[in-house]
């Protein structure tokens, strides 16, 4: 992984499709919501305007990590970075 592409993925979630295509943000999200079985909530959120949501969405949770944490995930100790990498 290339120092460009790690402080990358520490900004937003990526995803690399089997086709090549890289996704990133609220668009990786879509397309693993999409994956996992929620096709109708991922083709909706796809289209215009609702993608500019999606991805404005997207960057308020990123950027607020910490104050969504402390909501969302109350009882699970995070990891250390090096093994989440590993």
């Amino acid at each position: 992984m290339t120092p460009a592409l790690y402080a990358a993925c520490m900004r937003a979630v990526h995803v690399v499709t089997a086709d090549g295509r890289i996704l990133r943000a609220g668009r990786a999200c879509l397309f693993i919501f999409d994956q996992i079985g929620y096709h109708r909530f991922a083709r909706l959120f796809s289209r215009r305007p609702l993608i500019w949501a999606t991805e404005l969405g997207y960057w308020i949770v990123a950027n607020n990590r910490a104050f969504f944490g402390r909501f969302l995930f109350r009882g699970e100790t995070p990891l250390p970075l090096e093994e989440h990498l590993s």
